[in-house]
């Protein structure tokens, strides 16, 4: 459950504040928690810095309180590659995870927004074929990375939802699609402002296994609602907060930071 849920909060909340094309570098800091049942399970810390057309962005993940008791999991995440128009065109993206003694890791890169790589460490597992959708060429193209994939740029609040987005996590391709659900207000340090929230719908596309029951709730049972902040005057929205329903409750994703260091 644990090494899911900082899945999920890394695909949710790694989005850092984003200077969409700085003529001077600029730094970025967001620190996130995760919890369920109101209790912490996770911590993250990410840091990313823009220059030109060009992006990059570390951060780190950690289970954290009773949950370290059951499952001990740390692991650092990246992500780099060059602002194109009004998206992120990610060029690679690595994610290195021990969780116990076992250490995982993913390594994607890209090439003019298309994936040409992929590592998986430990290999996935033999598919049976009568119930894996498997990814085809055209699955790999146009597509972002966890990090990249919830970077929104819009010209105002209003235009942030009303979307699609194409995610890749290194092994399944899945539709997130953006719906208007309100507007609010947020006080987190580093910020104080307005908010837009949207319903984020998931639809797995391939690299999956059809009859998956954790894949089947998110997609057709569970509620999931992200708030994006703006960073600046930049164009660019990041999320701020986020809230999961599970099977065993809502799991909520909350920024304490979200500041320019720079």
């Amino acid at each position: 459950m644990l090494r899911s849920s900082l899945a999920l909060f890394a695909s949710l909340a790694v989005a850092l504040p984003t200077a969409a094309f700085a003529a001077t570098p600029q730094s970025f800091k967001g620190e996130y928690t995760v919890s369920i049942l109101g209790l912490s399970v996770a911590k993250a810390t990410f840091s990313s810095s823009y220059e030109g057309d060009t992006y990059s962005i570390d951060g780190s993940v950690s289970s954290a309180g009773l949950a370290t008791i059951f499952d001990d999991t740390r692991g650092t995440v990246s992500s780099k590659g060059k602002i194109s128009g009004k998206q992120l065109q990610p060029q690679a993206f690595r994610a290195d995870y021990k969780s116990g003694e076992k250490a995982s890791m993913i390594d994607i890169q890209f090439a003019n927004g298309t994936v040409i790589a992929t590592k998986v460490v430990p290999a996935p597992k033999k598919r049976n074929p009568k119930n894996w959708i498997p990814l085809g060429a055209s699955h790999l193209a146009s597509v972002l990375d966890p990090m990249a994939a919830t970077v929104i740029h819009a010209d105002s609040l209003d235009k942030v939802c009303g979307r699609t987005v194409k995610l890749y996590d290194g092994e399944m391709r899945a539709n997130l699609t953006l719906t208007y659900y309100s507007k609010g207000s947020i006080s987190v340090r580093g910020y104080k402002g307005e908010t837009v929230t949207c319903r984020l719908g998931f639809e797995p596309v391939a690299g999956y296994r059809k009859n998956r029951k954790a894949l089947k709730y998110l997609k057709d049972r569970s509620r999931i609602m992200v708030t994006f902040a703006p960073v600046g005057q930049t164009g660019v929205y990041a999320p701020i907060h986020a809230t999961v329903s599970t099977k065993i409750g809502t799991l909520t994703v909350s920024a304490e930071r979200f500041e320019a260091t720079e």
